[in-house]
């Protein structure tokens, strides 16, 4: 515990609390979990926890076997704190749309998949109207949660609901002030005034971090091949980070063009 405490006050928060600590936990569920219990004592506790503790004896003294079981555990730990990082920018760029060559031809299947699927906001909401007159509520709280979705992104010109809204954004930055945010966005985080950059660093972050709990969701899910338990766990967070996801879009793309809005207006601002 001393070590973990010591090892927080010399690690960013964001480097302990998000990739240190998932990729520690990861590598003892894969080890005790899906190297030691398996399927047949998936819920062995007794044995979890003796193989837990012959793990931690050194009898009295960090002997060389020890040291050596350490390192093995600090590896993989440090790798996987290491990888997520880059397969997290890659479930980014999947999110926003901006897919690879080699993906394109799935890309387009996958947009014009989701575009037969599309209806009009205005369509949705009389649907809904008409399921609520009929004691439908939950068919027409989700048809209220699909107008809302069509309103934000649009006919869907992307493989993903993400990529939409963000092009939606750029649009109305393009529109209302002329600028250009992919071509914008480093200056506008170099040259805004504190309060704008630090939302907008803010934003982005929490979209990082809801691409790297994807990452960690996926690890998981794919443990339950070994010890099953890991796989429910893997899913729902798989759907909360989704969730988180789309949360941290919104807020990405809102904080966005506030700032290109704050930053055509300050110059007028300043003359008068």
């Amino acid at each position: 515990m001393g070590l973990l405490l010591e090892l927080q006050k010399r690690i960013p928060d964001g480097w302990f609390l998000r990739r240190l600590l998932p990729a520690a936990l990861f590598v003892v569920v894969a080890v005790v979990g899906g190297g030691e219990l398996g399927h047949a004592h998936w819920n062995d506790t007794a044995l979890a926890r003796e193989r837990i503790a012959d793990a931690l004896r050194t009898g009295g003294g960090l002997s060389a076997d020890a040291f050596a079981s350490l390192v093995l555990v600090a590896v993989p730990v440090v790798g996987a704190a290491f990888a997520v990082p880059y397969v997290a920018a890659a479930v980014g760029a999947l999110a926003s749309g901006a897919w690879p060559w080699w993906l394109m031809p799935v890309g387009r299947r996958v947009t014009a998949w989701r575009a037969r699927r599309w209806a009009e906001p205005d369509v949705l909401a009389r649907r809904s109207v008409r399921a609520r007159a009929d004691g439908h509520a939950l068919r027409a709280d989700r048809l209220d949660a699909r107008a809302a979705r069509a309103r934000s992104g649009g006919r869907p010109q992307s493989p993903t609901w993400s990529g939409d809204r963000l092009r939606v954004t750029e649009e109305n930055v393009r529109r209302e002030t002329g600028g250009d945010v992919v071509g914008g966005w480093t200056t506008l985080l170099l040259g805004a005034a504190d309060p704008p950059r630090a939302a907008l660093a803010e934003a982005r972050d929490a979209y990082d971090a809801a691409c790297e709990a994807l990452v960690w969701s996926a690890a998981f899910t794919v443990l339950g091949a070994w010890w099953w338990p890991a796989a429910p766990f893997g899913t729902l967070l798989g759907l909360a980070s989704w969730r988180s996801l789309r949360h941290a879009v919104q807020a990405l793309c809102r904080t966005t063009e506030a700032a290109f809005t704050l930053r055509e207006t300050e110059p007028s601002v300043g003359q008068t």
